[in-house]
């Protein structure tokens, strides 16, 4: 368990305790293949959902 301020609240504590979780995940691929069709299948039909078939 990491040291923590003594005039921490509880909220920043969960805040922070929250945060060093997300950090120890395992983060998505940045860049590459999937990220260009991720791009490109949002660039067709995301802001007009009435034309798609």
């Amino acid at each position: 368990m990491t040291t923590s301020p003594p005039d921490e609240t509880p909220m920043q504590r969960a805040l922070r305790l929250k945060q060093a979780a997300l950090d120890g995940r395992p983060k998505p691929p940045r860049g590459g293949k999937f990220q260009r069709q991720q791009a490109a299948r949002v660039a067709t039909g995301a802001s007009k959902p009435w034309m798609s078939r």
